[in-house]
């Protein structure tokens, strides 16, 4: 079960994931979220009954109960900091166990203050002796094996609210994932990871920025803006019910050039009179609420020092994104940089629902379980993650027994190698 637990809405799939990592989903469930402001949980209860609504729905699609789920959490109260580590290689060889040490060496030397918890440990750069940005390490030859990895760590409290959360509504948390870094799983394809990407889930409340390079994820930010905002703007610039002003936003949202009709509205705290409205004035609300917040994330992509390494440009995402015109106008805050507007990969089973932009975080989590993370990571339960199955360092003779190397005598023809043998040793 994958639970993505958003500022507005709350949705739990159930997905069956065979053995070769296919996925197949067979039971969804959304549930309006209640007890969450800004993607944290600021009411136990109320967060609780809205998962149990959306976990009940799903099992009910999929005729299954389900006891764990991988949950997204936001990355309201999150802190970045980048570790390096060091380890020899006695062997000479780079294997699963070698990364997995230096990835903890790596872990152990940052500096994690007490009252945060460690999310992902993920390698940006691996250094084999003096070579730098190796892609992957396993199976070189070595005495010495570097990484650089950025660690995502959250505070504890806000940690410990969601396990709390998930818990009372009768399941266990199996793993926890950054929501941005979920959305970019669902979104990315080789190319835009390999060319280095900014990836932004606009949601209800909320925008989570992760910027894709190197491999890894190098960089995530939050900030508290997202479509929500609009449907105030307009509830206080047209005096109507907030929920009139987001079935305007829903039915009259475009960032294009608007005609001058008129439409009637409800006036707030007095429901039974109307006013008219003229689309112009909707259109100019909206549109300065969106610059407003494309110029916020442009703002935190340029902070990130990394928008030289996104050859791919920006992927926008989330429910936001359904706004007509949005990319556009995205393009010319952003620099020119290119924009592409995505929704989640295919999966086997994905509802016509599910195809929507606003559902990459769930899908995500779906595929983060199906070894759709980056190449190697630590995770919440301090497990190393690889997507290495089959395959475990090249198939060498044991360590311990000497190899024997035919070496040609001096003045004798290569073929004479077999003459003389020296026993090489560890």
């Amino acid at each position: 079960a994958a639970l993505d637990i958003g500022s507005t809405k709350i949705c739990a799939i159930i997905a069956n994931i065979d053995s070769e990592n296919n996925i197949q989903i067979i039971g969804a469930g959304i549930a309006k979220a209640q007890g969450l402001k800004k993607g944290s949980i600021t009411n136990i209860e109320l967060a609780s009954k809205s998962i149990k609504s959306a976990l009940a729905d799903a099992k009910r699609v999929a005729g299954t109960d389900i006891k764990k789920a991988t949950v997204s959490i936001s990355g309201a109260y999150t802190k970045s900091l980048v570790s390096s580590g060091i380890v020899n290689i006695p062997n000479k060889e780079i294997t699963l166990k070698e990364i997995e040490r230096v990835m903890r060496t790596s872990l152990y030397n940052a500096n994690i203050p007490n009252e945060y918890e460690v999310l992902h440990t993920l390698p940006f750069n691996f250094k084999v002796d003096d070579q730098d940005y190796i892609e992957d390490p396993l199976g070189m030859n070595a005495s010495r094996l570097e990484v650089e990895t950025h660690i995502i760590t959250t505070q504890k409290s806000n940690f410990h609210n969601l396990r709390k959360a998930v818990r009372a509504a009768g399941v266990e948390v199996e793993n926890v994932v950054l929501s941005g870094y979920a959305s970019a799983i669902a979104v990315l394809n080789d190319d835009e990871k390999e060319l280095g990407v900014g990836v932004v889930d606009m949601g209800g409340s909320t925008s989570n920025i992760v910027i894709h390079s190197g491999n890894s994820i190098r960089y995530n930010d939050f900030l508290g803006v997202g479509s929500n905002h609009i449907t105030n703007d307009l509830s206080m610039a047209l005096h109507t019910p907030l929920n009139v002003a987001d079935s305007v936003k829903m039915q009259y949202g475009s960032l294009h050039a608007p005609n001058n009709d008129l439409i009637e509205l409800p006036i707030i705290g007095d429901e039974n009179s109307t006013h008219e409205v003229s689309l112009e004035v909707v259109h100019n609300v909206i549109y300065a609420r969106v610059e407003e917040t494309l110029m916020i994330i442009a703002q935190s992509l340029e902070k990130s020092g990394l928008k030289e390494q996104m050859g791919a440009g920006i992927v926008l995402t989330g429910g936001f994104t359904n706004m007509v015109g949005l990319r556009e106008l995205a393009s010319a805050i952003f620099d020119n940089l290119p924009v592409r507007i995505a929704k989640p990969i295919e999966v086997e089973g994905l509802f016509d629902q599910l195809r929507n932009p606003a559902y990459s975080g769930a899908i995500g989590l779906l595929r983060y379980e199906a070894n759709g993370y980056s190449l190697y990571e630590v995770d919440v339960n301090k497990k190393m993650r690889h997507t290495k199955n089959e395959f475990d360092g090249i198939d060498v003779p044991p360590n311990d027994e000497p190899q024997e190397i035919g070496i040609p005598t001096i003045g004798e023809p290569e073929d004479s190698a077999k003459s003389t043998t020296v026993n090489i040793g560890k």
